[in-house]
């Protein structure tokens, strides 16, 4: 395999809850992504964050890092004070 999506590709051919993972694995860094980015553009450290969010500021570094996974809660409070909306679509 030359890369990651043939590597997705690869996974998605041979292994059903692979490729359910692998979705699983996108959609939670394209969130956490859009979430660094935003807090970036606002100019926000992520003690600053944490701060506006009352939640500790190793809980962003976590999150940020993929160390773990922020549940909804969390995420939202992070969201809002981002200006970030979480959609659900089917």
């Amino acid at each position: 395999m030359r890369n990651w999506n043939d590597y997705k590709e690869h996974v998605k051919k041979i292994d059903p809850q692979g490729e359910r993972d692998l979705a699983d694995i996108e959609a939670q860094a394209a969130i956490i992504s859009a979430m660094i980015k935003q807090r970036n553009e606002l100019g926000l450290s992520q003690r600053e964050l944490a701060s506006l969010c009352d939640i500790p500021q190793s809980s962003v570094a976590r999150i940020e890092s993929f160390q773990t996974t922020p549940n909804l809660a969390t995420l939202l409070k992070l969201f809002r004070v981002l200006g970030l909306k979480l959609s659900v679509t089917k």
